[in-house]
């Protein structure tokens, strides 16, 4: 789900809430190392997010910030910002060529510069709190 969050609303925040849970507390975040990556640069998107990106030859950013129980993708167009919440379990990532995102039929594909070898740790935390919320759903016996 992709929400236009350039100015607060309740029930975009109330649909986040719902989607990937409450942001953690100050606690949390500080217990987890962080909960926002730095930010990177989009190389490409889907067809179905181009309207997203800048229709100038700028360079378009974005920075990922973990939930409970998915993500949010934060991206900057001009003076508005956009916010693509992914839960975990429609979550995949994929390392090739840098790092891309994939979910609700949609991608959003990560510029491998040095941005984005900043944020390893992030992507591996991330990771890592994918398969934390997935073992939960473990039904093995």
């Amino acid at each position: 789900m992709v929400l236009n969050t350039t100015h607060t609303n309740k029930e975009n925040k109330e649909l986040l809430n719902a989607l990937v849970g409450k942001a953690y507390s100050f606690l949390e975040s500080l217990k987890l190392k962080g909960v926002g990556s730095k930010r990177m640069v989009i190389d490409n998107v889907s067809p179905n997010l181009e309207h997203l990106l800048n229709t100038v030859s700028d360079i378009n950013y974005t920075n990922i910030e973990l939930r409970p129980k998915g993500i949010l993708i934060h991206i900057t167009k001009g003076l508005q910002n956009f916010t693509w919440a992914i839960p975990y379990y429609q979550l995949v990532i994929y390392k090739a060529d840098g790092s891309s995102i994939h979910a609700q039929g949609r991608f959003i594909h990560f510029k491998n510069n040095k941005m984005l070898k900043e944020n390893k740790l992030f992507f591996d935390k991330l990771l890592n709190e994918k398969i934390k919320f997935d073992e939960q759903y473990n039904f093995q016996t």
